[in-house]
């Protein structure tokens, strides 16, 4: 993962402001999600919208916008459940900016970091991996140029890459960077599982045989990263 911020484009700014009710109003949205969008976030800005037309970038038959939303929050608060509602909404890619206010700060902290769920729009309701996140920075951050594309499936992958805490191989779609990185999260829970097994077991056998499956788990995970 690395905390920096991207400079999104001139001709991209679209800067609508979208009611908070448009995404919670639907059936579909728990009650609790909904009480979520109202004591979590404050305002909800269209910011950019990333296409041929405005970053010059080729679309695909699938893929031919990647929207930017900034999320203003109330205290710095926000769940996972709201993220996801307004990706489902939404038929296309989303790269969050979420702020929180300045107030309730202490020394040191940032306002501003970037979210993102690698989205796969299939038929139906869109497929989400988990969402990724840079820490805290500050709004004075220096913001980096938009990586070099050849189409906008590229340019998400891209987007999404410094998010993500495994290394993006070469020719490697986001779906599969996301598989990897569930297989990564799984394989440390069962290594978790096995070190404790090995510091409570008392016979000396079965806490050999522990070892042995550590040795592999922690292999697997290695050829994950």
């Amino acid at each position: 993962m690395v905390d920096l911020l991207f400079e999104w484009p001139e001709n991209a700014a679209v800067g609508t402001r979208i009611p908070k009710e448009r995404f919670y109003s639907q059936g579909s949205v728990p009650a609790g999600t909904k009480n979520k969008f109202v004591s979590e976030i404050a305002r909800i800005t269209w910011t950019h919208k990333l296409s041929v037309d405005t970053v010059n970038v080729p679309g695909l038959d699938d893929l031919a916008e990647i929207d930017v939303f900034r999320i203003d929050t109330k205290d710095g608060e926000l769940s996972d459940s709201v993220l996801t509602a307004i990706d489902k909404a939404i038929p296309r890619p989303i790269i969050f900016e979420v702020t929180r206010p300045t107030a309730k700060l202490g020394s040191g902290n940032g306002v501003i970091r970037m979210a993102a769920a690698h989205k796969q729009l299939v038929s139906g309701s869109p497929k989400l991996s988990r969402y990724y996140s840079t820490g805290w920075m500050s709004l004075t951050q220096k913001r980096s140029a938009l990586p070099t594309a050849i189409n906008l499936q590229v340019l998400y992958a891209a987007l999404i890459d410094p998010l993500t805490p495994v290394e993006i191989q070469p020719g490697e779609s986001m779906s599969e960077v996301a598989e990897r990185f569930e297989a990564i999260r799984r394989l440390d829970r069962e290594i978790a599982a096995l070190e404790r097994k090995i510091r409570t077991e008392r016979q000396f056998n079965r806490k050999v045989e522990f070892r042995r499956q550590l040795k592999t788990k922690q292999a697997q995970r290695e050829q994950q990263r």
